[in-house]
């Protein structure tokens, strides 16, 4: 596969972006082995923008994992600074599951209580009202269906 090509410009901003990370894999003496492919492949599906580093000395084995690295996960090469190699590719979109079943979630409602005396500011309540409840006109909440009793723990043998 061939690697994304970025403009100046898009590769300036993608070096911002990586100075703060800490590398996420290690490439050790045994070079580039298919669970480092592997490895950085999970990395950049997960982040987008990674940093790796190469533990062997050899600048030219290092600039060549680079471009391996580069070529075979179809990854835009950002930066390569000593035994530290930035790599970025676009985060593929995640397939949201509709799930029909599911109930809505818990609610959060503010209530406004008037104070007692006259002068005062109304006093400000942030309710949470969670699906099997009600909220009332007078700021209370309340189950939408009476808890029901078990039949079992009614009888008395």
């Amino acid at each position: 596969m061939p690697q994304i090509q970025l403009t100046p410009a898009q590769r300036k901003v993608h070096r911002a972006e990586a100075h703060h990370l800490d590398p996420v894999v290690m490439i050790g003496n045994d070079g580039l082995t298919p669970a480092v492919v592997k490895e950085t492949d999970a990395a950049l599906k997960a982040h987008g923008l990674i940093k790796i580093r190469v533990l062997g000395d050899d600048r030219a084995a290092r600039e060549s994992v680079y471009q391996q690295l580069a070529d075979t996960l179809d990854a835009a090469p950002i930066q390569h600074i000593g035994k530290l190699l930035v790599l970025w590719r676009p985060k593929p979109e995640k397939e949201k599951t509709i799930d029909e079943d599911r109930k809505r979630g818990p609610r959060e409602f503010k209530v406004l209580k008037n104070s007692s005396r006259g002068g005062q500011r109304p006093e400000v309540k942030i309710l949470r009202v969670l699906g099997n409840q009600r909220l009332t006109p007078g700021g209370q909440v309340k189950r939408a269906k009476p808890k029901q009793k078990s039949v079992k723990k009614g009888r008395h043998d």
